[in-house]
């Protein structure tokens, strides 16, 4: 037994390690495992706000210890965060962060659900969050997931009696599912869902509480602990070879792009659930307490049981396939169960499982990973049975088209069929995008036509195959993705997912362009094909008082995946101007106007988005002084590359690289945001940036988190300065200017109260609470209610140059075409050249 642990042990591992996209393979062990949580009839909901909200502890303990279908209900998909991996923000970062949450819950063992609600950003209070997300929509999507999954279970994982004393998305999160614990089973609530679904009472609400709410261990050691229950979530599963703590250490190291990567975690560790709503549990360790959660809970259910409870207690490891027949056995009369909900469930994890026991492998792969609407795609289908059970493949077929095969043949042990099966992507066949973009939405909501999309975690797979067997006697039906697999010498064999694409597609190479002058720019516009032999022609369409040469420009791609770089040259006018340009791109009388974006890091599947193409163009007189430019990427953003519109020159710096002197032909030095808290090597590069300044540079640090040091810093800055968690998220906040003669907010250009206009999801986070008299406050700002905050910007000379700590949102303001922070930005970067500078050395 020994080494079947060890096993099991090397399984996870490497599913965990590996490629995201490759299928599910289970040992013996797992596959008991899953039986046991098929003899479990009890669903719990966990409810929170964002990904990396959720307590993977307690999710992966009712998943694996109690055996529970545990769903975590995240209401957003955390699009308002930061990224620390890549420069995905907004929209795409929802989707990465989306894909995140999947990979904890492959890990954990739970299940993911969503609504519509659109992270906007960090909101101080509730109130103003349910404004913003639209309660009412938001409250609704709640019950429908709750209504369809049916949990006799609900834990909020915030307090929704403390509001305005954290983040208001996770209070929202536990108001609303307080409330819609008594809605769900009410037919005057959201009557319109019960056509597709039924009313539904959970028992039992529950605040997964701990000494951290109560501010300090000594408090909640006095607390009354009357109405709470304490589980050991440190229990270790021999069959897996891990403890519950350390699945959920690598479940919540999944949110990679948040930093939540950590240690694994062992031994005894108490979690606390404070009942809310609901009676009070007789067994203080089992929330399932007095719940049927056995098979006699359905109606029928009792004869299933006591199949399915016999091949648990005899369970063959040593090979699970014996169990075939007393298992499809136990799938008919499943069939004939009075309670809908449990019979789709459980017979969906049934089917599973019989495939594991027999080893039983289904695949379809395209010789692409996309196709068109309407274009022939050729599969290579694998079919193999490893066990000596009575299995007989039928048909195969794709769902909504012609394709089928016909083999009607036995599957001997271990004795692969490779078959080949064509087909025509149907050309109405939606793209492959993610289903919550498809339309525009609004600050707080994502817009969901399909009620029945609303809560899915994600688009369904575009191609799916069906494959008709006989498993001792009995039909099964099983759908299988349409995958694409192929190697790589240095990686070996990987998967993508099967996506379907428009023919043609385009995204031009910067998000904004900023025009100083009169004077004509290149645009460069990138033309993806999405199939072979591709001919158009491609225009743009542009603001009014705006001109292109040429009007049009003809592209011809042989090959699909291959990319054409056109170029148009574009004339502004001449005054003051800002809009947007858009693609047309015309194909055999189609017309196409998508970007397509691809999101490809190692712990998730390849993603395929596809958005509107545009490009934000502004002229306007932008001046500066100096040239050159040096930039520390920190946790990754797209401040260099706006840099460059405005006439800079920027180079990365490796921070190993830097030595004395080596950063004397800079005109500027910037830290990306986090810098930090990312790179922990700046520790001891700190010396000659500081020398740098002191030699008469600038430098600028954009935004650092609190008390998240990558390596112990003195100080960050030549003098003392206390980074707190002080922000203002109402990006229409009204910014004062306090130091209104310095030079930076008068040279080279004019900073007022216009150029705060137009800002986007916040106006700055993470300012300083306290710095030292060196320091210059420029700017003062407050949400409203609260008290202003002088932190946002501020200057101190040091030797011959400056230092400038600036917690204001550059990094999303920039990228958003946001002409204000752009003349802000170069003022800084030209401090102190103005009064050793001939006027005609500033350049506009």
């Amino acid at each position: 037994m020994r080494i079947l642990w060890a096993c099991c042990v090397i399984s996870l591992f490497i599913h965990f390690s590996s490629s995201a996209q490759q299928p599910k393979r289970y040992t013996s062990a797992e596959i008991h495992h899953e039986l046991q949580k098929l003899n479990f009839l009890g669903t719990a909901l966990y409810v929170a706000a964002h990904p990396d909200d959720e307590n993977t502890r307690m999710i992966s303990y009712l998943s694996n210890e109690v055996k529970a279908r545990t769903v975590y209900l995240s209401l957003t998909r955390g699009d308002g965060g930061q990224n620390l991996i890549g420069p995905e923000l907004r929209e795409l970062l929802g989707v990465l962060r989306t894909q995140e949450l999947l990979a904890a819950r492959r890990t954990d063992g739970g299940e993911q659900r969503f609504s519509r609600a659109n992270d906007f950003g960090y909101s101080k209070h509730p109130d103003e969050t349910l404004q913003i997300w639209d309660k009412d929509a938001v409250l609704s999507d709640m019950i429908w997931v709750i209504r369809n999954l049916k949990p006799d279970v609900i834990i909020n994982r915030f307090d929704h009696r403390s509001p305005g004393t954290t983040h208001g998305h996770h209070t929202a999160s536990a108001m609303l599912s307080h409330e819609a614990f008594d809605l769900t089973n009410d037919t005057n609530a959201f009557p319109s869902q019960l056509s597709s679904t039924n009313l539904w009472q959970p028992k039992r609400l529950f605040f997964n509480t701990s000494w951290w709410f109560y501010g300090s261990r000594e408090n909640f050691d006095k607390a009354d602990k009357s109405r709470l229950l304490e589980f050991d979530i440190g229990v270790y599963y021999p069959n897996l070879g891990l403890s519950n703590n350390e699945i959920a250490s690598i479940a919540s190291s999944q949110h990679k792009c948040q930093g939540f990567g950590r240690l694994l975690v062992r031994g005894s560790q108490p979690e606390y659930l404070e009942l809310l709503k609901g009676d009070m549990p007789q067994d203080p360790g089992n929330i399932f307490d007095g719940i049927d959660t056995s098979w006699s809970r359905v109606q029928g259910g009792a004869a299933v049981g006591d199949i399915l409870y016999s091949v648990e207690r005899n369970f063959n490891f040593q090979d699970p396939s014996t169990h075939i027949p007393d298992l499809t056995r136990a799938y008919e009369l499943l069939q004939t169960i009075g309670d809908a909900h449990w019979k789709k469930v459980k017979s969906e994890h049934l089917k599973k499982i019989i495939l594991a026991c027999g080893g039983i492998y289904l695949e379809a792969s395209a010789k692409s990973a996309s196709a068109t609407p309407g274009e022939k795609v050729s599969l290579d289908v694998e079919v193999v049975n490893r066990s000596t059970a009575d299995i007989r493949l039928n048909s195969i077929a794709i769902p909504d088209t012609e394709a089928s095969l016909l083999p009607n043949t036995p599957l001997t042990e271990n004795s692969k069929q490779n078959l080949a099966l064509d087909f025509t992507v149907p050309g109405n066949k939606a793209y492959t995008t993610p289903y919550w973009l498809n339309e525009a939405g609004t600050l707080g909501m994502y817009t969901v036509a399909d009620q029945q999309m609303i809560g899915k975690p994600k688009t369904p797979s575009a191609i799916q195959v069906q494959f008709s067997l006989t498993v001792e006697g009995v039909s099964l039906e099983f759908f299988k993705p349409v995958v694409h697999r192929y190697s790589k010498p240095d990686e070996g064999e990987l998967y993508e997912p099967f996506v379907v694409l428009p023919k043609v597609t385009a995204g031009f190479s910067e998000d904004v362009f900023l025009f100083n002058t009169s004077d004509p720019i290149t645009i460069n516009l990138a033309v993806r094909a999405g199939e072979d032999n591709i001919k158009g022609i491609a225009r743009l369409q542009l603001p009014v008082g705006w001109e292109t040469h040429p009007v049009a420009i003809n592209f011809d791609i042989k090959n699909k995946g291959a990319v054409q770089n056109i170029a148009f040259e574009v004339l502004p006018p001449n005054s003051e101007s800002i809009g947007n340009i858009h693609p047309i791109l015309t194909v055999n009388g189609e017309t196409f106007g998508q970007e397509l974006v691809e999101i490809t890091y190692d712990h998730i599947p390849k993603q395929s988005i596809l958005l509107p193409s545009s490009a934000k163009v502004v002229r306007m007189d932008i001046k500066k002084v100096g040239e050159y430019i040096g930039y520390i990427v920190g946790a990754g953003d797209k401040v260099p590359e706006s840099l460059t519109q405005i006439g800079y020159k920027v180079e990365t710096i490796d921070v190993a690289s830097i030595e004395e002197g080596s950063l004397d032909k800079y005109d500027g030095i910037v830290l990306g945001i986090r810098a930090y808290n990312v790179i922990e090597e700046l520790q001891f590069k700190q010396p000659y940036l500081l020398e740098y300044v002191k030699k008469g540079g600038n430098m600028i640090v954009q935004y650092n988190t609190a008390n998240r040091w990558r390596s112990q810093f003195a100080n960050i800055a030549p003098y003392p300065l206390t980074i707190s968690r002080d922000r203002v998220t109402d990006e229409k906040a009204k910014v004062r200017i306090l130091a209104k003669e310095h030079e930076l907010v008068r040279f080279p250009n004019e900073i007022g109260p216009e150029d705060f206009d137009g800002w986007v999801q916040e106006r700055g986070l993470y300012f300083p609470s306290e710095w030292s008299q060196e320091f210059t406050p420029i700017l003062t700002m407050n949400d409203e209610g609260e008290t202003p905050k002088q932190g946002s910007l501020l200057v101190a000379p040091y030797g011959n140059g400056y230092y400038i700590y600036t917690g204001l949102s550059f990094f999303r303001e920039l990228p958003a075409g946001v002409t204000g922070a752009y003349k802000l930005f170069a003022n800084m970067l030209s401090l102190g050249k103005g009064n050793d500078k001939k006027q005609d050395e500033v350049k506009g």
